[in-house]
């Protein structure tokens, strides 16, 4: 005998090459939820900056901050309402073409498909928050006069 191995080193030799690809099918993913996060920032960012003087008339006729809170914030909830209904069916159709490359998990497993919907609207709702937090503390009187 020769080349003598134990089971668990021979399994982390014969598995390496899927650990590999998982390591770094997560680190992608992650990289692009950040990506989707900033780029969602962006957007909004410039969407409030666009309509600074319609949120300051807004406030100067007497909208709270709240309220100014929620008008960027339901944008938003609009965007990823979309995008969920999309992606979704999209990922349960899907499905069946990665069952092979899943371990442990099933390729409809319901709490995954909550969790990723739940980090998803996470990063959507931190992303916009931002943005939303500025446009309700515009001051009507600086904004009445931008541009």
């Amino acid at each position: 005998m020769y080349d003598l191995k134990t089971l668990e080193n021979q399994l982390d030799e014969t598995l390496s090459t899927e650990r590999l690809i998982a390591s770094l099918s997560a680190v992608f993913g992650v990289l692009a939820t950040v990506l989707a996060a900033l780029g969602l920032y962006g957007v909004m960012a410039f969407v409030v900056a666009r309509r600074t003087r319609e949120i300051g008339l807004r406030m100067a006729l007497g909208a709270p901050r709240s309220e100014v809170l929620w008008l960027v914030l339901r944008e938003v909830l609009i965007l990823l309402g979309v995008g969920l209904a999309a992606g979704v069916p999209c990922a349960l159709l899907l499905s069946r073409y990665v069952a092979s490359q899943l371990f442990g998990v099933t390729p409809t497993d319901v709490w995954t498909y909550a969790a990723a919907i739940a980090i998803l609207f996470m990063a959507g709702a931190i992303s916009a928050f931002v943005p939303a937090r500025r446009a309700s503390g515009i001051d009507p009187i600086t904004a009445l006069r931008y541009e």
